[in-house]
């Protein structure tokens, strides 16, 4: 079966054209390109924006605007956003991190999509011709759209608020074991007033760790007091078990690595 390209110029265009069977979007090509070199024959038709809008990062009055083809290297490099260059590099390798966009992280099957968990930790907005909707309700029901994401956006957060950690077996490029990122708010005692805590691999897309969040609140980062959100950081996950990893070892080095990422 042959594979075609086609080009256009606006998002509105190209959206249309993708509502014909068989075709699939081009950011980068990180996931897309591979599945049809894999043989899937379903893909026929490959759509891609030429837009230099979608390429463009927005910093200003402590928001953020990333277009959905800014790849995560140039996030890592943007003097701005300091805070999320962790997140960025923990994309693949140099090669990829120079390919993965934003908007296809967006897509991305655990084990992958890191950046996506990190966008959840940080109570995103997804833009699409559609209209803005968080990046939650996106993350639950991306398998049923077809609108193509144009950009993302969230308040740019203080270094001191946002953490993230991927456990990987192979450093620094290996694809996840798990990932997590946290935006923590704490009063001037210490003690945590917000938060806000999202996970990679312990579902097939980034999931909140809604009962580990509430545990937090009125806590001090100490090991005891984050010792009851530690365990309800369990609560609710599915993980996925791939050669990576099973998904009993996923939940039972969950707890360690969130100790870690919140005492840091």
């Amino acid at each position: 079966m042959s594979l075609t390209l086609q080009a256009f110029s606006s998002v509105k265009d190209a959206n249309a054209a993708l509502q014909a069977a068989g075709t699939r979007y081009l950011g980068g090509g990180t996931l897309v390109v591979r599945t049809a070199n894999e043989g899937d024959v379903s893909v026929s038709s490959l759509i891609r924006v030429n837009d230099p809008g979608l390429s463009q990062i927005a910093v200003s009055g402590g928001k953020v605007r990333l277009g959905a083809s800014v790849t995560m290297a140039a996030i890592a490099r943007h003097p701005e956003l300091a805070a999320l260059a962790p997140a960025a590099r923990a994309v693949g390798g140099p090669a990829i991190r120079n390919m993965a966009t934003v908007g296809g992280n967006l897509f991305a099957p655990a084990p992958y999509g890191d950046f996506a968990v990190a966008l959840l930790a940080l109570d995103a907005t997804v833009v699409t011709e559609d209209g803005e909707l968080p990046v939650e309700t996106f993350l639950a029901d991306r398998g049923t759209s077809r609108a193509i994401v144009s950009a993302v956006g969230f308040s740019l957060p203080k270094a001191e608020s946002f953490r993230f950690l991927k456990v990987s077996r192979v450093k620094p490029k290996g694809v996840s074991v798990l990932s997590i990122a946290a935006r923590l708010e704490l009063a001037t005692d210490g003690t945590v007033t917000s938060a806000r805590i999202a996970l990679g691999c312990m579902a097939d897309r980034p999931m909140r760790a809604l009962a580990a969040e509430k545990a937090l609140l009125g806590c001090k980062l100490t090991p005891q007091e984050i010792a009851p959100a530690l365990v309800a950081a369990s609560e609710g996950i599915a993980p996925i078990t791939d050669p990576i990893a099973s998904a009993w070892y996923r939940a039972e080095v969950l707890p360690v690595h969130l100790g870690r990422l919140l005492l840091d």
